[in-house]
């Protein structure tokens, strides 16, 4: 049996440092095929991949949340079966009856 793991929310700051993180990445990325020094099909090229590329990551991520939150209702569902079935045991009764 698992041991259901506690969760905990992601604070603002690094909710933040995420987006900004990104957010520079995207812009330096950006700015590097920009200044690059090739023609425009090879810098359409390059947009493209980029284009790609985060919508993929994205996808992804999204993915990796449902598992986590299938996984996290599954985990859910089993403790109450659980502490069903530890409810309506009955402890104090020995089994014979006096």
């Amino acid at each position: 049996m698992t041991t259901p793991s506690i969760q905990r929310p992601t604070t603002t700051a690094f909710f933040v440092q995420a987006a900004i993180s990104f957010g520079l990445s995207l812009v330096a990325l950006v700015i590097g095929i920009i200044r690059l020094p090739v023609g425009p099909w090879e810098r359409g090229f390059l947009a493209l991949g980029l284009v790609f590329v985060v919508s993929s990551a994205f996808t992804l991520a999204k993915c990796v949340r449902d598992r986590q939150e299938v996984a996290e209702v599954t985990n859910r569902v089993d403790k109450a079966r659980i502490d069903k079935i530890l409810i309506e045991q009955d402890v104090f009764n020995s089994g014979s009856q006096a």
